[in-house]
């Protein structure tokens, strides 16, 4: 407790002493308790009490808390009341460690003169809870997020049946996250808090209730599991009851089966007991009495009056299995009014004021009473008979993925959209992941229901069956490792007669297979509702229906809506709503049976229309990249603030994520991811492959050939042999300087310059390129539409390890192994290249010669790699005339070796050389004056070779750092 000091009021020190409040040593009851404490004088003097007149400091506020503390799971649990929030009806923090939730409540004074229950509950979680600022532009929690909503209907649902009949006083719930640690979700405890604030209340309500959740890991079931162990869990299972009844089930498993799902069950209801008794206990400390309200409820009198006008038209209509949904709505309507005239002529004004509310139970008793003494239902069917069902699957075959669900009137479409993993929806929740790539959005639109509306901002109702859809979907995805896309299902309900939730799982499972995602099967759900005889003296169920696939008209008439989804195999989601004050746990669990085989039906014809996800083929199958490049290109192509990234996808329509050395490309088809690819290898380039077809511009021309830049921003060489099939003697009569070329790259010079070549992209358009094009192209779709991430070359050759030890000599015979396989490449600009020339005393100018000593200096070049390995052979060689250069071509050709220098290996020159070393994948050769060669073992080559051993090899090729590649030569 704190104290202030302060200077007494000059009013109060006016007054005797004895008026004072410290004097009469004054409490009031606000909440339970409040108080001052007495204030003491050390002398009772006059003097000494004008003194202390003057220096009095005012009382110390007593706050008198209640606390009750137990444990549940092996985590301490405390609920208090009396220090927050002490003008509300109710107030209590519960907490569990480290995170605390405040829950009040509040019921409005007046008189109530509506027919319903007008309850709100809120759930808000502000980001001070653990310790964040809003990173929104006014730094504040704006609008309800989907998860705040989820958490109020988790409330709203175990609290609603509890509330006396004829109690329509507006009732407000206020939940709030105070802290939290991360390890709890404060869903559970936020409805547990509710319970406890409504028992210290005045509200007349028929609790307490206990809320628990359940997980299972390897086999085991927890107890108020943490959030790390709910990641791992393959059942989230929160369960509410009162001591001896279920109120409310919400289930998101993976597959579990219908023995292990009771079993679960059977366990939760003891442990959420164990919240009962200290509600109890804390009410009885600090509760208040609860309130005489005043009940809305009609008259014994003017029930059986209207039931006397109503009950034998209203059975007719229900006897009557012709009637549709709309028809039937309309006949009762008729008889409603009817009735209306007749209470009109009497004048009968309590009549007329319950006349809806009457008429409705009237219509409740009639249905119930068919179904539980003679099993027959509203429209004619068995009480475990599904309705006619009707599948289409790429109904809309421009999209992704497609499908339209029928289930007798019940009519939903469902469409999947595919996005790049940056698309993934952002998660402001204080626990949890924070972002999902799995979003199932549910629209109810008014027209569904032949009903004129409008439609603003979230709907709970809405966010609620979207939810459970997609909870029961998710345990089927393929893992996010194996499927990057960001998925987005869309259920637009075309009509709606009972459970459009589960109509949603089934069309939303047969549209994933459309779009071409792995599932691994195919989920559905049905609906099971319950129709019981209360027996009104023990308040007890004496006789009971189950029923499987209820209609609008039984969901709204009967006791209960067990919703159950799953697969083949076991159950992937439930929600149980109910309408009375709960029902017994071995009834719900005798509900299990009956939905299977529901969902077994429903199964059949699903596969039957689509068993395995499509390949697709077309134009409008999305398509989906993963590129590999350093942080520097990447920031290249994002450039200032996301500009030129923004630029890209505004022109194409693709979307481009970038992470660490990683971009992703997300196409709607393949001409758009053609045209992406494109500008990004314009930007920042692209691995270059010995055989791939490049775009470049034409940079400058030299008359040996063209330097072409291409693979944004690097240079490659166009000799002039590359140009066309037929004799070419300009490269100007060819191309010309900032001509746009479709190049292959066909390898590397030995200066380090990437060879291009434009004959052998028109040998492809040649008579059976189309065959060959069309083979690539098919594969590459094939590929693609398996929906794993299109991973490029370059991760596929990190994975190959041409060696296996590291030595020196050993990772220089692997680069230049690697540069066999996909050259190493170092590029030369044309800049180098002229002073290359100029370094070289070249006369530019002479440029037009068919046959000069520049053509001859080109060609020798090419056979010679190491031809200006110092001085003397430059001048020698680049200042010979012809015939000196053509007798040294000629030398190669013939393979001699006479007054050659190992220093001057040339390409094509035979020689001796020792097995230096052996490796896994090759070997490396002495070539004598310390100069070492390799030699990569042939596919099929069995020999077996010693160190030391003699073998007569030939020059194949240079490695970008000069290692020269040798072959073996046949004897």
């Amino acid at each position: 407790m704190a104290s202030v000091s302060s200077k007494a009021n000059p009013l109060i020190s006016t007054l005797p002493h004895i008026l004072t409040w410290p004097r009469f040593r004054f409490r009031t009851i606000c909440s339970g308790r409040l108080g001052f404490t007495s204030y003491s004088s050390t002398s009772s003097s006059p003097s000494s009490s004008a003194v202390d007149s003057e220096t009095r400091v005012a009382g110390t506020k007593v706050l008198e808390t209640f606390k009750e503390e137990f444990e549940i799971g092996s985590l301490p649990i405390t609920l208090e009341t009396g220090k927050i929030a002490r003008f509300a009806n109710g107030a209590v923090v519960l907490a569990m460690e480290e995170t605390k939730v405040l829950s009040t409540v509040a019921s409005a004074k007046g008189d109530s003169v509506r027919d319903f229950l007008p309850l709100t509950v809120e759930y808000q979680e502000k980001q001070f809870a653990q310790g964040v600022i809003p990173s929104t532009y006014m730094r504040r929690e704006g609008a309800p997020k989907e998860r705040e909503l989820l958490c109020g209907r988790l409330i709203d649902r175990p609290i609603r049946p509890l509330f006396p009949p004829g109690f329509y006083h507006e009732v407000q719930v206020m939940a709030s996250v105070l802290s939290s640690d991360g390890k709890q979700d404060p869903d559970v405890m936020a409805a547990n808090a509710t319970s406890a604030a409504l028992m210290l209340s005045d509200i007349p309500w028929g609790g307490p209730i206990g809320v628990i959740r359940v997980g299972r890991i390897s086999g085991h079931f927890l107890v108020n599991p943490s959030t790390d162990e709910l990641s791992m869990s393959d059942l989230n299972l929160v369960y509410a009851c009162t001591r001896d009844k279920t109120l409310m089930i919400d289930v998101q498993a993976r597959e579990i089966s219908e023995n292990d799902l009771e079993a679960a069950l059977r366990l939760a209801h003891p442990e959420a007991v164990k919240f009962i008794e200290p509600q109890i206990r804390l009410a009885a400390k600090a509760g208040k009495q609860k309130k005489e309200y005043k009940l809305s409820m009609v008259s014994e009198k003017t029930r059986e009056k209207i039931r006397n006008l109503a009950e034998a038209p209203i059975e007719a209509v229900f006897t009557d299995p012709t009637y549709g949904k709309f028809e039937r709505g309309e006949a009762l309507d008729r008889i409603t009014q009817d009735v209306k005239k007749v209470l009109e002529e009497e004048c009968d004004e309590e009549g007329l004021k319950f006349l809806s509310k009457t008429v409705d139970t009237v219509r409740k008793e009639v249905v119930r009473r068919r179904i539980i003494s003679e099993g027959q239902r509203v429209d004619g069917r068995y009480l475990d008979q599904v309705r006619p069902v009707y599948c289409e699957a790429g109904n809309l075959p421009v999209l992704h993925g497609s499908s339209l669900f029928s289930r007798g009137d019940t009519q939903v479409l469902c469409t999947v959209t595919l996005g790049a993993p940056g698309q993934a929806q952002r998660l402001d929740s204080i626990v949890g992941p924070p972002t999902k790539r799995f979003m199932l959005h549910y629209s109810f639109p008014p027209f569904c229901i032949n009903e004129v509306g409008k439609r603003v901002g979230l709907n709970r109702r809405e966010v609620g069956h979207g939810t459970l859809a997609e909870k029961a979907l998710l345990a089927v995805l393929p893992p996010e490792d194996d499927f990057r896309y960001t998925v987005r299902i869309n259920s637009e309900v075309m009509a709606s007669d009972g459970s459009t939730s589960m109509a949603t799982v089934c069309g939303g499972s047969m549209a994933l297979m459309d779009a071409g995602i792995p599932v691994r099967e195919h989920v559905a759900g049905v609906s099971v509702g319950l129709v019981s005889e209360i027996d009104s003296t023990t308040g007890e169920i004496k006789d009971y229906q189950i029923l499987t696939d209820i209609l609008g008209l039984e969901d709204h008439l009967g006791d209960m809506d067990f919703k159950i989804a799953g697969t083949r195999k076991g159950v992937t989601a439930i929600q149980l709503d109910i309408k009375p004050s709960g029902i017994p746990l071995d009834i719900i669990c005798e509900c299990l049976e009956p939905a299977l085989r529901g969902r077994l039906q429903i199964l059949d014809h699903m596969e039957r229309e689509i068993s395995e996800p499509r390949t697709k083929d077309d134009v409008n199958s999305p398509r989906l990249a993963t590129l590999k490049y350093s942080n520097d290109a990447i920031r290249r192509l994002v450039g200032p603030l996301g500009a030129l990234k923004r630029k890209i996808e505004e022109e194409t329509g693709a979307r481009i994520s970038v992470s660490d050395q990683t971009l992703t490309i997300l196409a709607k088809n393949q001409p758009v991811m053609d045209k992406v690819q494109e500008r990004v290898d314009l930007i920042i380039g692209r691995e270059i492959e010995v055989g791939g077809i490049y775009k470049g511009t034409v940079t400058s021309i030299k008359e040996y050939g063209a330097f072409v830049e291409f693979n944004g921003g690097q240079q490659g060489l166009l000799h002039i042999s590359e140009l066309s099939n037929e004799p070419v003697t300009r490269v100007s009569d060819v191309v010309s300087v900032g001509q746009q070329l479709s190049l292959m790259c066909i390898g590397q010079d030995v200066r380090g310059n990437i060879k291009l070549s434009l004959k052998a992209t028109l040998q492809r358009t040649g008579p059976n390129a189309d065959h060959a094009i069309g083979e690539i192209k098919a594969s590459t779709k094939k590929e693609l539409n398996v929906w794993p991430p299109v991973i490029q070359m370059q991760i596929q050759q990190e994975k190959q390890d041409p060696l296996s030890e590291d030595q020196p000599s050993e990772h220089e015979m692997k680069e230049g192994m690697s540069s066999s396989v996909s050259p190493v490449i170092l590029i030369r600009s044309a800049a180098e290249c002229d002073e290359e020339e100029k370094n070289s005393g070249v006369d530019l100018s002479s440029r037009n010669c068919s046959f000069t000593s520049r053509t001859l200096k080109l060609k020798t070049e090419a056979l010679y790699p190491n031809f200006k390995s110092d001085d003397e052979d430059k001048d020698e060689n680049y200042n010979a005339g012809p015939s000196l250069l053509q007798s040294k071509l000629n030398d190669v050709e013939t393979n001699n070796e006479v007054n050659i220098s190992v220093r001057k290996l040339k390409i094509g020159m035979e020689l001796t050389a020792k097995v230096h070393q052996i490796r896994a994948r090759g070997l490396v050769l002495d070539l004598g004056g310390g100069i070492h060669g390799m030699y990569r073992f042939e596919a099929g080559n069995k020999r077996d070779f010693g160190v030391g051993e003699e073998l007569r090899v030939k020059c194949l090729s240079f490695s970008g750092k000069g290692i020269p590649v040798m072959s073996l030569v046949e004897d």
